[in-house]
């Protein structure tokens, strides 16, 4: 067997230790140090004369464990296995054809010669220094969004000062209502709230743009010429700690959020997605959705194009606390739905919850 004539080998190699004589150490323990006979008697150090030369040490190693064994064990090896086995020159040609994907006879420029397989992707070889990565067919916003509808939504949160919170509720009702009854604005209030649980004094705003970006840059320009509307921010400036937006698509396996009667709380679920799990994500979502629509809870789902990329909100919508608890135990005996669980919780990094509050001007109630 090679590894038995590679072990005869092994124990063939002279031993930088023949020659030694035992020396009993005064102190009597059982490990005997070894005195080289050219020691003169005294115990060398054991960092210079005991150890076994480089020379025998780098002997044993090619006897124990040949070019392609090593290759197999230590990945740092593969590139010295390239160059044991074909030369510099050859190596570079191979990592030259992988990238260009030719074929390396062709890359030389050689016409003859040995040829190479066609199925280069499928070569051990070449596997060695080349990772494949299937190319996505198309972005993940045209394959989960609605192409019927082409709605864009806008998401706002307003981290209001404690003291101005019902100044700025006020505010608010008094102008985004004009906006959203005004046909020359191609914009749609589709809810307010303000954080009940979660983080305090917080408003959230949700709006519809009809049109995509076209309507939203349309949009923007208009407010611009709103003395009405360049008043209310200067205002509401004045109340605010922050504020942050983001510009968000709709699933399309996702019901479209209509204005709906009250009284409801509204819970909404952001999750932080690893990035290039969104596919993933919704193809789960695709089939779990059903087992959320009993009780019409299920308001809208979006997923961030601008702003916070690889984030997606889930807008619920329930009775009570009791209601909402009532109606996620009733979602975990439905067959199919812990499969949803347990395939979605790799892909998130984090989720938040909030439980918010319709403000009179909502849509959702």
């Amino acid at each position: 067997m090679p590894f038995e004539r590679a072990l005869k080998g092994w124990r063939q190699v002279a031993s930088p230790y023949e020659g030694c004589r035992p020396l009993t150490p005064p102190c009597g323990c059982k490990e005997t140090p070894v005195v080289p006979p050219t020691s003169g008697g005294r115990v060398p150090h054991r960092s210079t004369e005991i150890r076994p030369k480089a020379s025998l040490r780098r002997r044993r190693r090619r006897l124990l464990f040949p070019p392609l064994v090593r290759v197999l064990l230590e990945p740092r090896a593969r590139a010295k296995m390239a160059t044991w086995a074909c030369g510099m020159p050859a190596r570079r040609l191979l990592l030259l054809a992988a990238l260009r994907g030719g074929d390396p006879c062709l890359a030389r420029g050689s016409g003859g010669g040995r040829e190479y397989s066609k199925d280069h992707e499928s070569s051990w070889f070449r596997s060695l220094f080349v990772h494949k990565v299937d190319p996505r067919k198309d972005a993940h916003s045209n394959l989960l969004s609605k192409k019927e509808t082409n709605h864009l939504y806008k998401i706002q949160f307003h981290n209001v000062k404690p003291e101005c919170l019902d100044a700025y509720n006020s505010l608010t009702e008094q102008v985004l209502p004009k906006l959203h009854s005004d046909s020359d604005y191609p914009c749609d209030l589709v809810g307010n709230w303000n954080t009940w649980y979660g983080e305090q004094d917080q408003a959230v705003h949700l709006w519809r743009f009809t049109g995509g970006y076209p309507a939203l840059v349309d949009c923007m320009n208009k407010l611009k010429q709103n003395q009405e509307y360049l008043e209310f921010r200067k205002e509401r400036s004045k109340m605010l700690l922050s504020r942050r937006n983001q510009l968000l698509l709709e699933f399309s396996f996702w019901n479209e959020p209509l204005p709906r009667p009250g009284p409801n709380i509204y819970e909404l679920r952001t999750y932080k997605l690893k990035p290039g799990t969104m596919i993933e994500w919704g193809n789960n979502w695709a089939r779990a959705i059903k087992y959320r629509q009993e009780n019409q809870e299920a308001v809208g789902g979006f997923f961030s194009q601008i702003g916070e990329l690889y984030i997606v909100h889930h807008l619920w919508a329930y009775r009570d606390l009791q209601s909402r608890e009532e109606t996620r135990n009733a979602a975990w005996r439905k067959r199919g739905w812990d499969e949803n669980v347990y395939y979605t919780v790799p892909l998130v990094r984090s989720m938040e919850s909030r439980i918010m509050i319709p403000l009179k001007i909502s849509p959702l109630q």
